[in-house]
């Protein structure tokens, strides 16, 4: 049946390319609808006056007409579409106006007939559809439609094909889905009849990689079914472009080689300071790499100390990395002796590469490398390191912090700022890599590795776009379950969505996309650099939740109300905190304290009333995660309230109740060093602020959830 279906869009599809279109009539549309179930309501082309009135008699009440002309893609704005028209002569009238209006529109537009459709009745409007994105390729869309479609851009969108259950998702997932479980009275909408809807149109585009857009808009959705009243499919103009892929074992054997190398060779070593050949050799020696470093200029005989060679080829023994730091122009060339060599990795330093508007120079040292199976990493980058194996292979300054974090830029300056938090925070990491212009390895690469390696317990990615967004899904969806993916995507734009020949095309902006997929993905996306880092910092450090019950205790009722806020705003529950325990927090709060959620304690108290109320906190096992409030007093010193915390929350997990603790600290700079002495102790805690901590929380619950380590998915 599935095959038979096939071939009959194949054949329709064949016959639209032959006729020069890319916009397919209504009539074919219908033919398209049929074969995949989309459900569409009863229809006939009507090619003169007569048949119209005869085939809207057929129809039991008000019928709606279209123009149908393979050259008017949208009937609407031609005059083309008249709905609620019954009886013999309102259809005659009609009709002739249809197509006078079509033709004062387009003088030269093809006519076929007039589409004389079932009127559907009233319901709730949503839009199914799909579009080709340029990075992820086909993208399925659901949201609410008719008129509002492009008032509210309330749309959400998945990877295609989805199955049911992602489907079904994709209702809840934006903003208005209270109003499609019904509201004020109105009966909800039929959920697994609109969700076969999106299924049925995902699978459609996956299965013709050369349709480019289909809408269905307006899908009336009713508590009996759901119908689409019009569907439109459009067909690319150009072929679709087919990706480079890797399979995962020779991502990982290539990856290692290079994050792990025993040899490395810079070709551009200089002994001149202020060279970046210089820069580099000296942060390998320096950096300690215990490996073999081989430094290439046919200048020199001996670069810091170390052998010089006339050409990488002259190396003795295997190669693993080839560190380039020389001209753009000189690239081509040497990397063909790289290749030569067998040396399966190339870390492009020098810029003047496409950045810089020279595409053909990038292009060919891509095919030079695909040619020798050499991969790269760059042009146009600060370099990287891989500080478990003491590798600083960049002219930027070194980093040794060894640590579970892995970070990647797109950008060098980025890097750099990537570089400075992390010693500025003491926040060990794995690695830091530069990526660039990304002309082969790039995230997905990265992140494949980062999922393997033992040293790395969180990867946090910059990234501007993505090369092969559905490959990035796939590591992604493969690294998730082990290990948390934090992404900063830059360049929030909706550029592309402009030449849109469908409403689904028009409301696909590049950022509302990446955004729902991401999710999709189980990624965490940070909202800004600084979010980022404090993300990658914090994620490894908090013990992952048993459960979605927050209590916040405070020393300030106006740090908990802000706690309060901040727990909302990041998707968390503050526990409904049941009379038991209410009962037993009171007895360590004055009266005029507050129990309830936030434990306001008031500022006056002394250390053991803080010691207390945490204590219980921790030893309930109903309470899955807390957020502490403290307020600086001479009562209760910062570091006294620190030492305090960490005592009591390492004695707890020393017992095995390890649960998520953060901490709002306000108060003079003392409390600079107690958020300090907190976090190294497994608290994650901020001086001057209520919103960081409780973000970090959040961002540890949204992986939790994507790792399917908490209920609720992600």
């Amino acid at each position: 049946m599935a095959e038979d279906r096939m071939l009959r869009v194949r054949a329709l599809l064949d016959a639209v390319r032959a006729d020069g279109r890319t916009a397919l009539t209504a009539p074919e549309g219908k033919v398209v609808a049929d074969a995949y179930g989309i459900a569409v309501p009863g229809e006939e082309l009507a090619r003169d006056v007569e048949e119209a009135v005869a085939y809207a008699a057929r129809f039991d009440g008000p019928v709606v007409m279209k123009i149908v002309s393979p050259d008017i893609l949208h009937k609407t704005d031609a005059g083309g579409v008249i709905v609620g028209v019954e009886g013999a002569s309102d259809v005659r009238a009609a009709f002739h106006r249809i197509v006078e209006n079509a033709r004062a529109y387009d003088a030269g537009a093809r006519v076929e007939g007039v589409q004389i459709q079932e009127l559907l009745p009233k319901g709730q409007e949503v839009i199914v559809g799909a579009v080709t994105d340029p990075t992820f390729g086909k993208v399925v869309a659901f949201g609410l439609g008719g008129v509002l479609v492009e008032v509210l851009k309330d749309v959400t969108f998945r990877l295609a094909p989805v199955d049911a259950d992602e489907a079904l998702s994709m209702l809840d997932s934006i903003r208005a889905a209270e109003i499609l479980r019904g509201v004020r009275g109105q009966a909800g909408v039929d959920r697994w009849a609109v969700a076969e809807q999106i299924r049925r149109v995902s699978r459609l585009v996956a299965d013709f990689p050369e349709i480019a857009e289909v809408d269905l808009n307006p899908v009336i959705a009713t508590a009996e079914g759901a119908i689409a009243a019009d569907i439109r499919v459009i067909l690319s103009d150009t072929p679709v472009k087919e990706h480079r892929r890797h399979t995962r074992a020779e991502i990982l054997t290539s990856m290692r080689r290079l994050m792990q190398p025993r040899s490395v060779a810079v070709i551009g070593a200089s002994n001149e300071q202020g060279k970046i050949g210089n820069s580099v050799m000296r942060n390998l020696v320096d950096g300690g790499f215990a490996g073999d470093i081989h430094p290439v200029n046919p200048r020199a005989d001996d670069i810091l100390g170390r052998k010089a060679y006339k050409s990488v080829t002259d190396v003795p023994g295997e190669v693993d990395v080839a560190v380039f730091a020389i001209p753009a122009k000189f690239v081509a060339s040497a990397l063909e002796e790289v290749g030569r060599k067998n040396i399966p990795n190339a870390v492009l330093i020098p810029s003047g590469f496409a950045e810089t508007g020279e595409h053909a120079l990038q292009d060919e040292i891509v095919a030079i490398a695909e040619r020798y199976g050499v991969r790269l990493l760059g042009p146009n980058i600060y370099g990287y390191y891989s500080t478990w194996h003491d590798l600083c292979a960049t002219f930027c300054t070194p980093y040794d912090v060894k640590g579970g974090v892995a970070l990647t830029s797109q950008s060098g300056g980025i890097g750099m700022a990537i570089l400075g938090f992390a010693r500025t925070t003491k926040t060990g990491v794995s690695a830091i890599v530069g990526l660039g212009n990304k002309s082969d390895l790039d995230e997905d690469d990265l992140l494949t590795w980062f999922g393997e390696d033992p040293h790395t317990d969180c990867i946090a990615m910059h990234l501007e776009d993505l090369k092969d967004g559905r490959a990035f899904v796939e590591a992604a969806r493969a690294t998730v379950p082990k290990k948390p993916v934090v992404v900063l995507k830059a360049g929030r734009t909706a550029a592309g969505a402009k030449a849109a020949g469908s409403h689904t095309g028009a409301l696909a902006g590049d950022d509302a996309v990446y955004g729902d997929i991401l999710r999709q993905a189980g990624v965490i996306r940070a909202p800004g650099l600084k979010d980022m880092l404090e993300y990658a910092r914090g994620l490894p450090v908090l013990p992952t939740p048993k459960g979605d019950n927050i209590v916040i205790i405070t020393g300030a009722g106006g740090s908990g109300v802000l706690l309060s806020d901040a727990v909302t705003d990041n998707g968390l529950t503050l526990m409904d905190i049941p009379p038991d325990l209410d009962t037993a927090f009171r007895a360590f709060i004055p009266p005029f304290g507050a129990a309830g959620n936030p434990v306001d304690i008031t500022g006056g108290e002394p250390p053991s009333t803080y010691e207390a109320t945490i204590r219980l906190g921790l030893e309930d096992p109903r309470v899955h995660a807390l957020v502490l409030g403290y307020w600086h007093t001479i009562v209760t010193p910062p570091m006294v309230f620190a030492e305090l915390t960490a005592r009591v929350v390492r004695e707890f997990r020393e017992r095995g109740v390890d649960k998520p603790v953060v901490a709002s600290l306000a108060g003079d700079v003392e409390v600079e060093e107690a958020c300090q002495y907190l976090y190294e102790r497994g608290v994650v805690a901020y001086p001057y602020t209520t919103e960081q901590p409780v973000a970090v929380l959040g961002a540890k619950y949204q992986w939790a959830r994507a790792a399917g380590l908490l209920g609720g998915g992600s």
